[in-house]
């Protein structure tokens, strides 16, 4: 199938756009690949303090330069459901190199937090800057240069992409990422709605609240609504850096496990030492990014990766934008229905055919790059199958179906739910920010309401509580981007404008801050920029001020006479409270740095210009 049109031009014109930063990339790259086996660059003493702690096989086979040695960076910690399976895969992998005729060590860990504890929380400030410390901290664990390829253990918000960043850092080796896989289904996602905006609202206590929320979260493995940590690993699968079929299994299973154990043995397959060297710098290029976003769109995933795609890419030296999501957007249909955009869970998803139908689906109607290197090979196709256990408990796998086994939860190509994939860029007077609205019903596309404006959450649910959020309005919450207080999420607002909206109320948001994959049916114009730390427009918005949020034409407008609004003052707002305390102070420089929202919100790649 003949790559669509739309497809096409937008990858060109990234192409094109990227060149000068790709040939950089590329070249540093190749120069780092020529030196290898690299353990052979290192002195008898760097050596033997690198497998001073093996036992004796495995230090044999270091001590010369024809084995190859595995690298393992591990999100692991046994407080988050998400990366508590990782504990048992070091030695699983290490077994399996050995079997393999090589060596796997843990070259280093990275923090990861969960946004679900620290939602609401002071911690909450340190998530996304979280992302560029994973990257450093595998930087750190790979710097050693003991590693002919290198596996990464992680799975959720900022966990995946830092672990892309540093990847794509060490672009001259080969990457294998190695999922968990979700928890089973617990309490239904509606009913675990409902009962918190009933609680928003007063009418249940703590205990019934405390109740469904440890019925929806309730094992080990990923959170099983399709926000961001499931939306990475469909990312993962769909770029090529997931062995095919690995996403959405169970921790726990047998199945899961011979998953890790191939993945581990196919990394030690595409080093430099074999036949099939597949450099993951070499390997993830404008294609692959392209394909990422198509898979974001088709399956309404996280607004996060608005952010994360960008600066992943510019790991690559490939220059992605708003405008090229925003253009995928309008050519990709919706063929997932996955809660918030739908009732189902990842398990439903993937019992429906999940990533691989809906890979097997967009190839059919040319909405995906065939032509892409993988872990796996080359071809994007090999990604349209089934995995299963074999007799032997070895992998097995089977092409996927043509018809979808749920057609309530994954569409074909010709019936999609929805004509694109509902995530838009909007521009206008107020800057830029991106729209989700897969799961926003049509009626509340467009939005013109006067404004109620609010410096932080909390005003804003005092206000809610007081009984004063009457009428249609436009919640304004500003002060949240990355320079304020490194851009948190802020999902606390969802209950009370949930419930307003029930109420019959028109309402939207327009912020700063971050919503993530699970904003759900309230219109929220959000990642506004400049923000209003930086003085955007966003800071001079008053009160009664009329917002046009408009989803449609893609425009974020105030209607205050352009003159007017010119001269105004930009509000400021104290932000002495964001700046100690759970480890905030330490994180100052990263809030002075942080770049722009549309530039990713890094400190890694922000080059303080709209130029790559």
């Amino acid at each position: 199938m003949t790559v669509d049109p739309r497809i096409a031009k937008v990858t060109a014109r990234m192409v094109e756009r990227s060149r000068p930063s790709r040939e950089t990339y590329l070249g540093r790259l190749r120069q780092m690949a020529s030196k290898g086996p690299f353990r052979s660059t290192l002195s008898c003493g760097n050596l033997a303090h690198g497998f001073a702690a093996c036992g004796p096989g495995d230090k044999a086979n270091l001590a010369g330069d024809v084995v190859p040695n595995l690298g393992i960076i591990t999100s692991y910690n046994d407080m988050l459901s998400a990366h508590q399976p990782f504990e048992t895969y070091p030695e699983r992998i290490r077994q399996a190199a050995r079997d393999a005729g090589g060596v796997a060590q843990v070259a280093g860990s990275v923090p990861a937090m969960c946004d679900g504890v620290t939602q609401g929380q002071p911690g909450m400030e340190l998530s996304l800057f979280s992302r560029d410390v994973i990257a450093l901290s595998a930087a750190v664990g790979l710097s050693h240069n003991m590693f002919d390829a290198a596996v990464y253990l992680g799975v959720c918000d900022k966990i995946v992409p830092g672990l892309v960043i540093a990847a794509l850092s060490f672009g001259h080796l080969p990457a294998v990422f190695i999922p968990a896989g979700p928890m089973t289904t617990g309490l239904s996602n509606d009913e675990k709605v409902r009962i918190r905006q009933l609680y928003a609202e007063g009418k249940v206590g703590r205990a019934e609240l405390l109740e469904a929320e440890s019925k929806s979260y309730h094992g080990p493995g990923t959170c099983t609504f399709y926000g961001t940590a499931n939306s990475n690993q469909m990312l993962m699968e769909i770029m090529g850096l997931h062995t095919p079929g690995s996403s959405f299994v169970n921790p726990g299973t047998p199945l899961r496990d011979a998953l890790t154990v191939e993945a581990a043995k196919r990394a030690l397959a595409i080093t430099a030492l074999g036949n099939e060297f597949t450099p993951v710098g070499e390997m993830i290029d404008e294609r692959s990014v392209v394909n990422g976003v198509v898979g974001l769109h088709a399956t309404g995933g996280s607004t996060n990766h608005t952010l994360h795609l960008v600066a992943m890419a510019r790991a690559a030296g490939i220059a992605l934008t708003w405008e090229d999501i925003s253009d995928l957007s309008d050519a990709v249909p919706l063929l997932a229905r996955v809660y918030p955009n739908g009732p189902a869970d990842v398990n439903h998803f993937n019992a429906a055919g999940g990533i691989n139908f809906m890979i097997d689906q967009l190839l059919s109607v040319g909405l995906l790059h065939e032509d892409v290197r993988t872990v796996w090979g080359k071809g994007l196709s090999a990604y349209a199958v089934e995995a299963k256990l074999g007799e032997n408990g070895a992998v097995v796998r089977e092409r996927v179906a043509k018809v979808s086994g749920d057609p309530k939860v994954a569409a074909t190509a010709d019936t999609p739910f929805q004509p694109n994939g509902g995530l838009k860029m909007l521009t206008g007077n107020l800057g830029k920010a991106v729209i989700k609205i897969s799961a926003v019903k049509p009626e509340r596309h467009v939005i013109e309401a006067p404004a109620r404006v609010f410096n932080d959450q909390e005003e804003m649910q005092a206000a809610f509580k007081a009984g004063t959020l009457v009428g249609d309005f436009v919640a304004v919450v500003r002060f949240q981007g990355p320079k304020a207080n490194g851009m948190p999420e802020l999902h606390k607002l969802t209950p009370p404008l949930g419930v307003l909206q029930d109420r019959g109320q028109k309402v939207a948001l327009v912020t700063d801050g971050r919503m993530s994959g699970a904003s759900g049916k309230v219109p929220a114009a959000i990642h506004v920029t400049p923000e209003a730390k930086d003085g955007g427009p966003i800071a001079r918005i008053r009160d009664g001020d009329m917002i046009r949020v408009d989803a449609v034409t893609g425009s974020l407008e105030v209607l205050v006479p352009a003159a007017e609004f010119a001269v105004r003052e930009p509000a400021t707002a104290d932000l002495s409270g964001n700046e100690w305390g759970l480890g905030r102070d330490l994180f100052a420089r990263f809030r002075e740095n942080a770049g722009t929202a549309d530039e990713g919100a890094s400190v890694l790649y922000y080059t303080n210009s709209h130029s790559f």
